[in-house]
């Protein structure tokens, strides 16, 4: 059995985790209500507001799904990773600083994309220097200890961003400062705990350079999507991931914004969303060692089961205790499906000097999921309202301030049920069509 102490390199590689982590709590809790502020101030509705955020969501996995194969392909290419896993570090800190300086909430959301994309892309060449910084037994394990460490890492700089944005008055601080100053702190962690990996790494499995790396990474593009088909394990492997990673991506990014737009308490939404993060620390790493005990394949079950039941249960959502509740059950399983579905991608690429290749593909259906579903859940659920609206006889001019809000709250669980039905699709391909494509010592993997 493979022993669970790290490595230096390991352990740095994780500590990226710990630093971009800041970044995907902030946006994913005070960000969103942050937003709404500035959306109600400019006269958008919450069904708007809701809606703008999906977009904007979608509109950065339809650029990063684009790029990250491309990039990815490049990556692979002897001593290119490290220098463009830098150039979209770089773009996600900038972004993240200059979100505090707008008060527009149209160019703070330009912003917010600019800054996501960054994020994103950096996460491909990221996910992809796992196979040059451990084993292929030890995958399961390191992966789950950086999503481990990165949800409890990543609650220091949110206590205190949170601290100044519900306390900041207190002492003069207005909202708009308090933002700025969680910004900066968020992007000076994310750099500090960056620094140790940019020092450290190296790049073990690579292609050599061509004489023409661009235009070879291209060519090479094509290869590899050709041999994506052909690995039918690792296909069905992605198209069921595609399905049920969407139902986590989706549930992970509206959560904020669905329990504003329903009118639950802002404050108690930010505080059990940290619970989040607490709770998913032990259990990420509780993956990782089951997973050197039991086949991924089963925890994954596990897990898809579980978000399932999640998706059903906030449909019913209504009352704060109940979003607490759902906060606890999401990190009870948010970081066991993302890092076994994570390393068992690494251990099914059957060549390792292309894996940032691979991962670009990896990263293509997990973003192009992260499209579909915030896009659903703001489709249906302004189609919903408008439906709502009209079946009483009212107009957005003539319905009461009261009345939208009604309509809006009973509106947000129809965005739900397509979430159900995207993880029943993937549940179906993982459950019954991936292992009919794998021997039985690929399904133990």
């Amino acid at each position: 059995m493979a022993s669970f102490k790290l490595t230096k390199l390991e352990r740095n590689w994780i500590f990226y985790d710990v630093g971009n982590s800041a970044f995907t709590l902030l946006i994913t809790t005070i960000m969103p209500i942050y937003f709404n502020s500035l959306a109600e101030s400019a006269g958008l509705s919450s069904v708007d507001y809701l809606a703008y955020w999906g977009y904007a969501a979608s509109i950065v996995t339809l650029v990063v799904a684009f790029m990250g194969p491309t990039f990815g392909t490049l990556a692979d290419t002897r001593g290119f990773k490290r220098p463009i896993f830098l150039l979209f570090l770089v773009i996600g800190l900038a972004g993240c600083v200059l979100l505090g300086a707008s008060s527009n909430w149209l160019i703070f959301l330009v912003i917010f994309v600019v800054a996501k994309i960054g994020y994103q892309a950096s996460l491909i060449f990221y996910d992809s220097m796992l196979s040059d910084v451990t084993t292929h037994e030890r995958m399961d394990m390191v992966s789950s200890c950086g999503y481990a460490w990165g949800y409890i890492g990543s609650c220091a700089p949110f206590i205190l961003s949170l601290a100044l944005v519900l306390g900041g008055g207190a002492v003069g601080i207005s909202m708009t400062l308090a933002m700025q100053l969680a910004f900066c702190i968020t992007a000076a962690w994310w750099l500090i705990f960056t620094l140790p990996l940019l020092k450290s790494y190296e790049q073990k499995h690579y292609v050599e350079r061509p004489k023409h790396a661009v235009r070879e990474s291209f060519a090479r593009l094509g290869r590899t999507f050709k041999n994506v088909k052909a690995e039918k394990k690792v296909f069905f492997f992605l198209l069921a991931f595609f399905f049920y990673i969407d139902g986590v991506y989706t549930i992970i990014d509206m959560a904020t914004a669905y329990g504003t737009a329903l009118g639950l308490d802002t404050t108690g939404l930010l505080l059990a969303l940290l619970v989040t993060q607490i709770v998913a620390f032990p259990f990420a790493i509780l993956f990782g060692r089951l997973a050197a005990r039991y086949a991924t394949a089963k925890l994954i079950t596990i897990c898809i089961l579980a978000y399932f039941g999640i998706a059903v249960f906030a449909i019913f959502l209504e009352h704060q205790w109940q979003f607490w509740l759902l906060a606890v059950m999401v990190g009870m399983f948010q970081g066991g499906i993302q890092a076994l579905s994570r390393s068992t991608f690494g251990k099914l690429i059957p060549d390792k000097a292309r894996s940032g290749e691979f991962f670009g593909f990896f990263d293509i259906f997990g973003k192009f999921s992260s499209i579909l579903g915030p896009t659903l859940v703001g489709v249906v659920s302004a189609f919903a309202a408008s439906k709502m609206m009209a079946a009483q006889g009212l107009t957005a001019v003539t319905a009461t301030a009261e009345q939208v809000d009604a309509i809006n709250k009973a509106a947000g669980p129809y965005g739900i049920l397509s979430i159900i039905l995207i993880i029943i699709v993937g549940a179906v391909l993982y459950f019954g069509v991936l292992p009919k494509t794998m021997t039985n010592d690929e399904r133990k993997i």
